[in-house]
């Protein structure tokens, strides 16, 4: 990473199975959807099912005047940044909190907030629109918040780049180490849009999957019956930390981070081009930056969204820098259990990776029974699979062809 050592030495999620780590990772390694039927949608709504976040209590990380304040993205990334920094035990190291920075990014924001607020403006008229609107929805207020939550006086953004969102905020913030701006970094994403608008938008641009019955079928990446994903909900944070700095402290290293590689298709707004050539110039860059070869690279957390092109684009990236080696791989998508949760869904694959690298087992891929025949590679269907990892490799694509990937490497002295 740029000739810094990034350790990843906390991990938090607010997720469709609740709050804490370990029910996260039991419940993807033993194959559980977490999609439902979604309660309270109006008739029309298009698509009707999705994962949203479960067994959470925002009382449990603000204040209920803070609660109010802010959209549930913020809720679940303030939450979520409030668990990682507690794996991380960053109390101990807080003395000089100028070289602690935040990175938390969303895909879309607050969308449900602005949304209500319009729906004040004409239901209500102009001095009814809460003066919190924008605050409460805007991008970068995660990280606002677990800065002011904490006192964290370092680099403090949000990067939003749709579905890349949380891999890109993850590398960068590795960079900002790398650079010297900080010691420590909070990195990640969230998101919240399961509302009747967002799912409606979604679904008639084609993205989604229309399969609604039974709902934890409908997510089906690489399997010939896939038309597209299904919504999820959630955040996911990162504690990364100068190598050094950790272990001074004497910290937990889950794993290192050792490579970021970023792109663009320069192609279509939404579609990826079918050669996959666009990705496979984020991979190939993430490989280089870790300097290892492919065949260090045990396991790849795949974009993996269930749609019909992006699917079989990215497997076609990953032979075009994997050669022969992809023949060698265990390749999964989160994806088909939790949904797409858009600008956290790489940084719930992040975590993913760093746990895969702990525990050396991978996690299945959920609903892939009839494998497409142009699924020519090893996407670990049917249940977990124990593997002897060094290096995991983590996708994020986006609209506007936008690509992240990350490489995560076992700890070692």
């Amino acid at each position: 990473m740029r000739g810094a050592r990034i350790a990843v030495t906390g991990l938090g999620v607010v997720s469709p199975y609740g709050s804490v780590l370990e029910d996260y990772w039991s419940a993807l390694r033993a194959g559980r959807s977490a999609v439902s039927e979604l309660p309270d949608l109006p008739e029309d709504t298009p698509v009707r099912i999705g994962a949203p976040v479960r067994g959470f209590d925002v009382g449990d990380y603000l204040s209920p005047r803070e609660a109010r304040r802010y959209d549930a993205f913020i809720h679940y990334g303030a939450a979520a940044a409030s668990l990682a920094r507690e794996s991380a035990n960053l109390s101990q190291c807080e003395d000089r909190p100028e070289r602690i920075g935040v990175l938390i990014g969303t895909g879309l924001g607050g969308v449900d907030f602005i949304e209500a607020g319009a729906l004040t403006l004409k239901q209500s008229g102009a001095r009814r629109v809460s003066p919190m609107l924008v605050p409460g929805s805007i991008a970068n207020m995660v990280g606002g918040q677990v800065a002011m939550q904490f006192g964290y006086r370092g680099p403090n953004a949000a990067v939003v780049s749709a579905c890349a969102t949380g891999s890109h905020c993850i590398g960068l913030g590795a960079r900002l180490i790398a650079a010297g701006d900080a010691d420590v970094v909070l990195a990640g994403g969230s998101e919240m849009i399961l509302s009747s608008l967002m799912l409606s938008t979604f679904a008639n641009m084609k993205a989604l999957s229309r399969r609604q019955t039974p709902p934890e079928r409908a997510s089906c990446p690489w399997d010939i019956e896939r038309d597209g994903f299904v919504m999820g909900a959630g955040a996911a944070v990162l504690v990364l930390e100068d190598w050094a700095h950790a272990e001074a402290r004497g910290a937990e290293i889950v794993a290192e981070l050792s490579g970021f590689g970023l792109s663009a298709d320069a192609h279509h707004i939404t579609q990826p081009e079918e050669d996959g050539r666009g990705p496979s110039l984020a991979m190939a860059g993430a490989l280089r930056d870790a300097g290892i070869e492919p065949s260090q690279i045990g396991y790849i957390n795949a974009h993996g969204t269930s749609t019909p092109l992006g699917d079989i684009a990215e497997l076609r990236a990953i032979r075009r820098v994997f050669g022969a080696a992809a023949d060698d791989l265990c390749i999964s998508s989160t994806k088909s259990m939790i949904g797409h949760t858009l600008g956290a869904a790489g940084a719930f694959e992040a975590v993913v990776c760093a746990l895969s690298l702990r525990d050396q087992v991978v996690h299945p891929t959920l609903n892939l029974e009839q494998p497409d025949p142009d699924c020519d590679l090893d996407c670990v269907p049917g249940s977990e699979r124990p593997v002897a990892l060094e290096c995991a490799l983590s996708n994020s694509f986006g609209f506007g062809g936008t690509n992240a990937s990350l490489v995560f490497r076992r700890p070692a002295g």
